[in-house]
């Protein structure tokens, strides 16, 4: 795996000015090895985000998030894995 990239978000509760109270929450996305280094490489990234497992499109990191459940990716995990030895 790479090195993982802090990705920091502010919560749309806090005000938009830059006096606001606010905390920012960083999550670790890790992009796997077997990507390609290029950017138009396609890929997933993965990031532990208790209680569950946040998946993006490595192209689009401010896109859309899928979050599944530990037991879900466990399972794909599973599924790839065994069917990559096929």
């Amino acid at each position: 795996m790479n090195r993982p990239t802090p990705h920091w978000r502010k919560s749309s509760y806090s005000g938009q000015d830059s006096s606001s109270t606010c905390v920012e929450v960083a999550a670790l996305w890790r992009k796997s090895s077997y990507s390609g280094q290029e950017s138009s490489s396609t890929c997933v990234e993965v990031a532990a985000l208790d209680p569950v497992i946040g998946l993006r499109d490595s192209k689009d990191p401010d896109g859309p998030h899928l979050h599944v459940t530990r037991p879900a990716f466990a399972a794909l995990l599973t599924q790839i894995k065994s069917r990559h030895r096929e």
